[in-house]
């Protein structure tokens, strides 16, 4: 039964630990989701895509090789400095991803011929990363491992002052426009989220730690934690099971209840707490 509940956990309610980054901006990007990166628009769709400029006969923009769009790149990463740490992480860490991330991004611009937000360009290098060597994250060392979920409650509180409606939104991984220009005013934290997740995923290729499958205890303490906090049946049955009573729970309520969980999650013992945290990295880096 406590499996099952993590299950949900992992899958629903905090499905944004490794989406929540890339859901974000691509939310601003609704034409440029993962899935249509895969094969090019009808040529009809492009057509209909293209600026009017171009629609009415002005001239398209001068071509340009992959050597000067890694050029215009990397002039765009170095502006954005938040952003250029993350990117330098990911060189250090991960120079194979890192190369081909760019070169995926240059082939993008010569093909376009349009530049593309800094922003997406992250989004996407840490989505490559997370399918490419996610589950590694979960032998990560305790504190870079801790400090993955650390930055999720960071960022679960910065919405929630803003907005306890887009907390929980956010807080059951949907997307909508306000998380895009939540991230914009907030590149400082978005970044150091993006760098966690590299530098929990370089420490669990160092170290490969093995950690046991959280067991039934683990969760009842968890769940007698949480009640301990303050949280009632309500409150515990949407977090665990997704089980939102009807009428739904005030936003701010269960905004609040969010980040109690993450805040008492912190609490536990460090065994059963590196236990839960290991396998919910596990499970959603294979989701």
């Amino acid at each position: 039964m406590y499996l099952e509940r993590l299950l949900f956990l992992i899958t629903g309610a905090f499905v944004f630990l490794c989406l929540g980054f890339a859901l974000i901006i691509m939310a601003s990007n609704p034409a440029k989701r993962p899935s249509d990166q895969i094969a090019p628009p009808s040529a009809e769709v492009a057509d209909a895509q293209r600026p009017a400029a171009e629609q009415s006969g002005a001239a398209e923009p001068a071509p340009i090789d992959k050597d000067a769009a890694r050029q215009r790149l990397d002039r765009l990463i170095v502006g954005a400095p938040d952003y250029d740490r993350f990117f330098k992480r990911l060189r250090e860490a991960f120079p194979v991803e890192y190369t081909a991330a760019l070169d995926m991004f240059a082939a993008r611009l010569v093909e376009s011929k349009h530049e593309e937000s800094v922003d997406f360009y992250v989004s996407e290098a840490v989505r490559l990363l997370r399918q490419s060597r996610g589950v590694l994250a979960a032998k990560a060392e305790p504190d870079p491992l801790t400090k993955v979920f650390d930055i999720q409650l960071k960022v679960l509180r910065a919405i929630g002052e803003e907005d306890p409606h887009l907390c929980v939104a956010f807080l059951y991984g949907a997307t909508d426009q306000d998380f895009a220009r939540f991230a914009t005013t907030r590149r400082p934290l978005v970044a150091d989220m993006a760098l966690t997740g590299v530098d929990a995923i370089a420490s669990g290729q160092a170290k490969k730690i093995d950690r046991a499958v959280p067991t039934e205890n683990d969760f009842k303490m968890l769940e007698a934690a949480l009640v301990a906090k303050g949280l009632g049946k309500l409150e515990i049955d949407a977090l665990l099971d997704g089980k939102m009573p009807d009428p739904p729970l005030e936003d701010a309520r269960m905004c609040a209840a969010g980040q109690t969980y993450l805040e008492t999650l912190h609490t536990l013992p460090e065994a059963a707490r590196l236990r839960i945290y290991g396998l919910a990295m596990e499970l959603m880096a294979r989701s």
